[in-house]
């Protein structure tokens, strides 16, 4: 910790580990409209967002999961490995279960599990 004047502050340094994981695999079932608006994308009912590494899975997560179900891609960034796909609910949740499987029997992944709220 440094010290400013007579607090302490604390420095946090953040950086990227090589791996092949799935970090997030998320269903919001129910978004707010406020929340499409904000991500610029059009309400087709539910939200998926993944977060991968390497990021450049991303590519190949949005691939799977658009050939598997009834998903649109709403965002994907290689730089960042994020996806968000958008759907009805049943439709997104196939969509990221299907990504888990194939990046964990085929890729040899670690994946998170798909959550939902």
């Amino acid at each position: 910790m440094d010290l400013v004047g007579e607090k302490a502050v604390q420095r946090v340094i953040e950086e990227s580990v090589p791996g092949k994981q799935v970090t997030i695999a998320h269903v919001i079932a129910s978004p707010m409209p406020d929340i499409y608006e904000r991500l610029g994308i059009d309400d087709k009912g539910a939200i998926g967002i993944l977060t991968l590494t390497p990021y450049e899975t991303a590519i190949i997560a949005a691939d799977i999961a658009t050939k598997t179900a009834d998903v649109e891609i709403g965002f994907l960034d290689r730089f960042t490995g994020s996806v968000v796909l958008t759907g009805d609910v049943q439709a997104v949740e196939t969509a990221l279960n299907a990504v888990n499987d194939t990046l964990k029997n085929l890729l040899d992944f670690m994946t998170a599990p798909v959550t939902r709220t």
